[in-house]
């Protein structure tokens, strides 16, 4: 009785708002069955519909289960501080316990051992091991102390924290993850979008073939209207049809998408849409952005060399130097004066490497910084032998730029001459300073990042990709790392622009899609004009992220094999599902029209095709593989693992016989 009700309730709700889908047909198909005098029939297909509905929602939770279980990771209340000192004590803390939403950046809260980071902040007092295995999907706990910043949704496994936030709720880690995957999974992909339009129309036309089967099929086949104990009537044939044909198993085969986008959000990749994954899945190039994707990004400055312009006292034995109080130094202070607060890895370099030295006062008049060529300052209250209290100009930047602003021809063709003969070599990463015409070399080095290797190994040998890197860097610098890393094809010296240019380039010589991964500094353009852009979220600009497709939480880039093999099995399995549904569908109703099933079997037949699909879907939470011959070699390999095992399992005590006396 509830069965019935509940199918009648929605039959009317949906037809009242002008909708003919499946719960209108099969309570058309229960009610016609009753009033033919088959009601344990029609009362056995709605339970089997109802039941069968209880179990696709289950499955269907089950795709939703990552995201849940973040949504109810997150503390409702957080311990406050009332009153504290600056930095804050462990000494004498009084708190208060206040709405997570309702905490302001600024605040200070107490974090206790076993609870929950409430909003993103930065260590002031205390030191701790956390995880964050459930953001990111990195599994080994990391060691927090004062100084350090902390996401929102970590867990403090030991030890006490006071926290200063450094963002609201709403734009804490934890809170955009859960945004960022709940509206991925509400942006439908094209082809689930198309299966929501179809299946309305498609719901219309299988209501007109069974009417068209109850009114012409006793004119055509002389089958009996109503039926009779020897020959099922065109009416009961007709339900059959419109049980069999309903669109149930074509509606849930894009289960998968959301499948796929909660596995991802487990291992710290958030998907920008089900679209994201057909995209992923046609590409067959991927380009490298290098300092900070490839390599740590962390550049350190190895030394400091003039090259050109300087000059040396006339007394050749005094070796007196033209710069106060070297030539070194004086271009360390002004190029860490050019890039304080920067974000840029030369300008972090360089301001690391002048902290703790006795450096020269340098202040900046005016600044302008150029995207992807340098920065330019006018100095004042700079001490020079050669100043005379006037402003100087000063441009930091790449050996191009600097050698752009040279005047003549000549004088640029020495500079760069100059840096192909310094005695540190050509395989650093270099930058340029200028200061009233007298250049000075920085070195740096950058190494490649742990597991960088392997990642790339992945992509060209298993995911069969074409790899490219594209950076600003110089030839034998970008050379090094690519080698280094198993890349044999390297655009190099390129600007922004030059980017952007060669990702469209790419795409339209090569054919495909193109996959753009970087850390999101400069790289804004090219991940807009990539098939699909893959950001490094903890490194990226707000632009980068906007409109990057894909955001790495992880600084790292171990999880783009992960997400390419993820995308091409999804899309493999909603091909798969799409199959299924259709081959139930036609299996069903053909031997239904026929007279060959009676009805309660052709809803079982109907919702086993529906359940067999969401089967299917769920497969999307399993490790992805590169080929179906490597799924069905793991699969087997598991098989066997499971008989091994059965076969080595000891006796149980009751089968044991007792030896005779």
């Amino acid at each position: 009785m509830v069965f019935v009700v509940s199918s009648a309730l929605d039959a009317v709700v949906d037809l009242a708002g002008g909708r003919v889908n499946i719960h209108v047909l099969m309570a058309l198909a229960a009610f016609a069955s009753v009033f033919m005098g088959n009601s344990l029939e029609g009362a056995l297909l709605l339970a089997m519909f109802n039941l069968a509905h209880i179990a696709e929602e289950y499955f269907t939770s089950r795709a939703m289960n990552d995201v849940k279980e973040l949504k109810e990771s997150h503390p409702d209340f957080a311990l406050v501080l009332e009153s504290v000192d600056v930095p804050p004590h462990f000494s004498s803390l009084s708190y208060k316990r206040i709405p997570v939403h309702n905490v302001d950046m600024g605040a200070y809260i107490l974090v206790r051992a076993g609870e929950t980071v409430p909003v993103d902040g930065e260590v002031s007092r205390g030191r701790s091991t956390i995880t964050v295995e459930h953001l990111t999907g990195e599994a080994k706990p990391l060691e927090k102390k004062m100084g350090d910043s902390i996401p929102g949704g970590a867990r403090n496994l030991d030890g006490m924290l006071i926290v200063r936030a450094t963002k609201t709720w709403e734009e804490s880690t934890l809170a955009r993850i859960v945004q960022l995957t709940e509206e991925a999974q509400l942006n439908k992909p094209k082809l689930q979008r198309w299966l929501d339009e179809f299946g309305e129309r498609y719901s219309q036309v299988v209501v007109a073939l069974s009417v068209a089967v109850a009114l012409i099929g006793p004119f055509l086949f002389r089958w009996p209207f109503i039926g009779t104990s020897v020959c099922r009537g065109s009416v009961y044939r007709a339900l059959g049809l419109m049980v069999a044909a309903s669109p149930c198993a074509l509606a849930v085969a894009p289960l998968a998408y959301a499948t796929a986008i909660s596995a991802c959000s487990s291992k710290g990749i958030l998907l920008k849409g089900g679209h994201v994954l057909d995209a992923l899945a046609s590409c067959h190039t991927i380009a490298f952005d290098k300092t900070g994707t490839l390599t740590t990004g962390e550049l350190s400055c190895r030394a400091i060399e003039p090259i050109y312009g300087h000059k040396i006292g006339g007394d050749k034995h005094a070796s007196i130097s033209c710069c106060i109080p070297n030539c070194e130094k004086e271009a360390l202070a002004v190029a860490a004066a050019m890039e304080k607060g920067t974000t840029h890895p030369i300008g972090r370099a360089v301001v690391d490497h002048s902290a703790g030295k006795d450096l020269p006062h340098v202040a900046i008049e005016s600044f302008e910084s150029l995207p992807g060529r340098g920065l330019l300052a006018t100095l004042s209250a700079f001490e020079s032998r050669e100043s005379g209290g006037k402003l100087l100009s000063a441009s930091l930047g790449s050996v191009e730029y600097i050698a752009s602003l040279c005047k003549t021809v000549v004088e640029s063709q020495n500079i760069k001459e100059a840096v192909n003969a310094s005695s540190y070599g050509t395989d650093f990463v270099h930058a340029a300073l200028s200061v009233n015409k007298k250049v000075t070399l920085f070195h740096f080095e950058d190494k490649p990042r742990p597991g960088v290797v392997d990642v790339v190994a992945a992509l060209s040998n298993q995911a069969r990709l074409r790899l490219v890197m594209l950076t600003g860097d110089h030839a034998s610098s970008a050379w090094r790392v690519a080698k280094a890393v198993g890349i044999n094809e390297v655009f190099c010296d390129l600007k922004p622009e030059d980017k952007l240019n060669q990702v469209k380039t790419i795409s339209r010589e090569r054919g495909g899609g193109l996959i753009m991964v970087g850390d999101g500094i400069n790289d804004a353009p090219a991940l807009a004009a990539a098939t699909v852009g893959i950001v490094l979220a903890q490194r990226a600009s707000a632009t980068a992220i906007a409109v990057a497709d894909v955001l790495l939480l992880q600084d790292n880039i171990s999880g783009v094999p992960f997400v390419i093999a993820k995308a091409r099995q999804t899309t493999s399995l909603v091909k798969q599902s799409v199959a299924l549904a259709l081959s139930c569908i036609i299996l069903a109703s053909l031997p239904s029209v026929m007279g060959f099933l009676p009805l309660w079997l052709t809803v079982l037949l109907h919702e086993g095709g529906t359940l067999v699909v969401c089967l299917n879907s769920i497969r999307a939470l399993k490790k992805p593989t590169w080929s179906w011959r490597h799924d069905f070699q793991l699969m087997l390999n598991d098989f066997k693992e499971s008989v091994i095992g059965f076969l080595r399992k000891p006796p149980t005590e009751n089968s044991v016989q007792a030896a005779p006396c």
